[in-house]
């Protein structure tokens, strides 16, 4: 395999070239937005069904991301391939639907061979044209100016500003109809269960709190010596001193310990009430564990204790359970 020698500024400065041509596509197609934007936004707020996106080649790939935004952010979506849909796949667009066809030049063959049964559907077309007087563009109810003075390739052959126009006119798009249903970063956590933000938005205390019997927890009169018997056997790193009623008294922990060593104390005269540190931190159950961990950063803690409206131990928290469950 012959080696090619590279350039290495020469190479920097395509890539640059290319980053402002992209840049400059982006600039120039922000105040293009107009009524045909609100148009296409106000026809999807009103369908029934889902958004069709559709196109063929680097625009059938930009399609794709964008029925994947749409669909993550509040708005039904799928993509269907214009060739395939010409051959059944037709089928996946039904009234209620509206389609959103993407093509620069706006005379993809099999894009406009469906254009005509679509509009015997009555479903409705937002084009993403680059030529708004394109077939593409005759045939659609809406159309979204995706139009760029020049690509970023040198030659001036691959798809690569236009692209970028179009995927950044489908994310405006996207994120228009996200404001415009109210969506919030809870809904979104809905639709990414398994991601972070996912975690983090619908994980409560409650789903990793222990609780019952892996809760160390004393009387206030206990010696010292079976706070830490205890204390050891939970392996927590802290214990819950409690009155008879289970309300919080106070808590002590490892740090307490060595602080109490460090003192010089006679540790088998003292009682769990006489080394607790009280007011400790508390949540509630149905706080969000992100609020947890918060907490315990905030104060510099490993445990936060949760209690009910009474003050009562109900379970306790640690910045182990957090990274466990990758909310941290």
């Amino acid at each position: 395999m012959s080696s090619v020698s590279l350039d290495a500024e020469r190479a920097i400065a395509i890539g640059r070239a290319a980053l402002e041509v992209e840049a400059r596509a982006l600039t120039e197609l922000a105040p293009r937005l107009g009524d045909a934007f609100a148009r296409a936004v106000q026809l999807v707020l009103a369908c029934r069904g889902r958004v069709a996106v559709m196109g063929m080649g680097k625009s059938g790939h930009v399609g794709r991301k964008i029925s994947a935004t749409l669909a993550s952010t509040g708005t039904p979506a799928l993509f269907v391939h214009p060739a395939e849909a010409a051959h059944g796949d037709l089928g996946m667009v039904t009234a209620g639907d509206v389609v959103l066809a993407l093509s620069n030049s706006g005379e993809s063959d099999e894009l406009n061979a469906i254009l005509p049964v679509l509009k015997r559907l009555g479903i409705p077309v937002i084009a993403m044209t680059g030529r708004a007087e394109s077939s593409l563009a005759s045939h659609a109810d809406v159309v979204l100016d995706s139009a760029v003075a020049e690509e970023a390739c040198p030659l001036q052959l691959a798809p690569t500003a236009s692209t970028t126009a179009q995927m950044a006119l489908g994310d405006a798009l996207a994120v228009a109809l996200l404001d415009a249903r109210g969506f919030k970063a809870e809904d979104f956590a809905r639709s990414h269960p398994g991601g972070s933000l996912g975690r983090k938005l619908l994980t409560h205390v409650r789903d990793l709190m222990r609780s019952g019997d892996a809760l160390p927890r004393v009387a206030p009169d206990l010696p010292f010596t079976e706070l830490m018997r205890e204390m050891s056997a939970k392996a927590l790193g802290m214990a819950v001193i409690v009155d008879a009623e289970d309300r919080v008294q106070g808590i002590f922990t490892d740090g307490d310990l060595r602080r109490l060593v460090e003192q010089g104390r006679d540790l088998r005269a003292l009682t769990a009430a006489e080394v607790a540190h009280p007011k400790p931190r508390t949540v509630g159950a149905e706080a969000l564990a992100v609020d947890a961990a918060d907490l315990m950063e905030a104060a510099r803690i490993t445990v936060v204790l949760v209690v009910d409206a009474q003050q009562r131990l109900v379970g306790a928290i640690s910045i182990n359970d957090l990274m466990r469950a990758k909310v941290i």
